[in-house]
C-alpha cells in the first residue's frame, strides 16, 4: 500500500501528478490555511505531510500520543513555523527546498530596489488617478543606484546572489554583515563585523536573514535609527526580523527615504498605517512566486518524500 500524504495547500499541477504516482494523497482544494484541529488530524492519519510557511507545526502537534507522521516536507526554505527541536526529539524528519528559489527571490529584491528608489508606487498612483501634469525636469525624481553602497545583512545563498547582481549589473559597492565567515565570493565585497557601521554607511540595506529566535527584531528600533534619512531598506526574508511598528513610524516621519517589503509580521494582515505610506513598495510575499520556481520547490519536496519512504538518503533533511 502506498504511504498516505496530506498536502496542506494547493500545489502546481505537475507536483500533484508526481505525488499521485508514489503516494495516496489528500489535497486541500480550497487552499485555505489548515486550522490546528485539521493539522492535528493530519498528524494522526498521514505518514507524511507537505506543508508551507502558513502551517504552524508546534510541539503540541509533534508530541501527540497518536501521531503517525514520520516526515514533514516543507515547500520553502524558512522553517521558523516548525519546532525543529521537538521534531528531532520525536523522530519526525523535516525537509525544506533550498537553492531552487534563490534567483526568483533575488528578482523580487531587485524589483524592490528599483521600485523604491525611483518612487514607482507614487508615480504610478499619480498617473492612474489622472493627476499627471506632464513631463517635468524637476518633478517625480528618484535616485540612481549605480555607484551607491549596498549593505547586505545575511550573506547566505540569496543575500550573496543579490549582492553579486547589484554589483555586476548596477555597479553598486557591496558591504556585508554575516555571523559566520563567507567564502568563495566571486565579486568585490567588504565585510563589516559591526552591524551598526554597515547600517550607517549604506545607501540601501537589504535583509536576508532566517527567522529564528536570534533574529526576531534583529533590526530593532535602535538599529533603525542608525540608518541615514537618505537611505532605503529592503526586506525579502521574514517580517519579524524588523521592528515593523518602529519602521512604519520612521517612514511616516521621513526619517528613512523608503522601504521595499515583501514580508510582514502576522501575514496577511498588513497594518493600514504601513499600507498608506507612499514612500514604500509593498508586495504580498511573492519572493518565489513564479510558475517555474514554485513547481521546482514542490518537486523537490516530493523527491524528499520519495527518498524517505524508499529508505534512501533524504536530500534536504534539516
Amino acid at each position: 500500500m502506498k504511504p498516505k500524504v496530506i498536502v496542506t495547500r494547493d500545489i502546481p499541477d505537475e507536483v500533484e501528478l508526481k505525488l499521485k504516482e508514489y503516494f495516496q494523497v489528500s489535497f486541500n482544494r480550497e487552499d485555505k490555511v489548515f486550522s490546528n484541529d485539521i493539522l492535528r488530524k493530519a498528524m494522526e492519519s498521514a505518514d507524511g505531510i507537505v506543508c508551507t510557511v502558513t502551517d504552524s507545526i508546534t510541539d503540541e502537534l509533534l508530541t501527540l500520543p497518536n501521531k503517525k507522521v514520520k516526515i514533514i516536507a516543507n515547500i520553502g526554505v524558512g522553517v521558523d513555523h516548525i519546532d525543529l527541536q521537538s521534531a528531532k526529539e520525536n523522530n519526525v524528519i523535516i525537509t525544506n527546498t533550498p537553492d531552487v528559489l534563490t534567483e526568483s527571490t533575488v528578482d523580487v529584491a531587485t524589483l524592490l530596489l528599483l521600485s523604491v528608489t525611483r518612487n514607482a508606487f507614487l508615480v504610478e498612483k499619480m498617473l492612474r488617478q489622472d493627476e499627471w501634469k506632464g513631463f517635468s525636469l524637476t518633478e517625480n525624481l528618484g535616485v540612481d543606484v549605480r555607484g551607491k553602497i549596498l549593505g547586505i545583512v545575511g550573506m547566505g545563498r540569496i543575500g550573496k546572489s543579490f549582492a553579486k547582481r547589484a554589483h555586476e549589473i548596477f555597479g553598486m559597492k557591496v558591504l556585508y554583515y554575516n555571523r559566520s565567515p563567507v567564502k568563495d565570493l566571486t565579486f568585490e565585497a567588504s565585510v563589516r563585523f559591526d552591524l551598526d557601521a554597515l547600517l550607517e554607511e549604506s545607501d540601501v540595506i537589504s535583509l536576508h536573514l532566517s527567522s529564528d529566535k536570534g533574529n526576531k527584531n534583529f533590526i530593532s528600533k535602535s538599529r533603525l535609527k542608525k540608518i541615514r534619512p537618505s537611505s532605503f531598506l529592503i526586506n525579502t526574508s521574514r517580517g519579524d526580523v524588523i521592528d515593523q511598528m518602529a519602521l512604519t513610524d520612521m517612514l511616516a516621519k521621513k526619517k528613512l527615504a523608503g522601504a521595499g517589503l515583501d514580508v510582514f509580521i502576522n501575514e496577511p494582515n498588513v497594518p493600514p498605517e504601513l499600507r498608506q505610506l507612499t514612500n514604500t513598495t509593498l508586495y504580498p510575499h511573492i519572493g518565489s512566486a513564479t510558475h517555474e520556481t514554485r513547481t521546482k520547490m514542490g518537486m523537490l519536496a516530493v523527491e524528499n518524500l520519495i527518498a524517505f519512504f524508499n529508505k534512501k538518503q533524504v536530500i534536504n533533511e534539516l
